[in-house]
């Protein structure tokens, strides 16, 4: 009996493409493994849903009465009246703030007191005012205490004489 050649060649390619398929196959299995272990850890798991619905409180805001006061001198003697509201972050904010308004008066005096009519009068210059009061007003009321929380000036009155 004599074997065949092409016989006996047949079946080894046929292995070997089998073969090819299944590393592939397996290759293809890590990689999505590996992509799905990336996704899964950089994702996080918190337990939470991921579009978490927030209410957030709405702003208080808290008006502080008119007030006079003497501004630097640069032609005789000037004045300005002003009176504003403060936008303040929650409730809580505005009690603290109705509670200290004898200090949010003074420290405002105190900083008007030391402005010229000329830096104020312009646009530009009442809006570095109202930067200016919010930076003094988050400071907290008590040593050592926690800062306030507000967010803006909303002048009501700003008349200079």
């Amino acid at each position: 009996m004599k074997a065949d050649p092409k016989a006996g060649a047949a079946p080894a390619p046929a292995g070997g493409k089998k073969k090819l398929v299944m590393i592939i196959a397996g290759a293809l299995v890590v990689l999505g493994g590996g992509g799905g272990a990336a996704w899964y850890f950089t994702q996080g798991k918190t337990g939470a849903p991921a579009h978490k619905v927030v209410k957030a409180e709405p702003p208080e805001y808290v008006p502080v009465e008119s007030f006079t006061v003497n501004l630097q001198p640069e032609t005789g003697e000037q004045f300005l009246q002003i009176a504003f509201t403060l936008q303040v972050q929650n409730q809580k904010q505005g009690e603290l703030f109705k509670a200290n308004m004898a200090k949010v008066r003074s420290r405002v005096l105190l900083l008007l007191s030391g402005k010229k009519a000329s830096e104020i009068s312009t646009v530009d210059g009442k809006r570095q005012l109202a930067s200016e009061i919010v930076v003094a007003l988050k400071l907290p009321f008590v040593d050592k205490g926690e800062p306030q929380q507000v967010s803006d000036v909303l002048y009501t009155a700003f008349i200079i004489q």
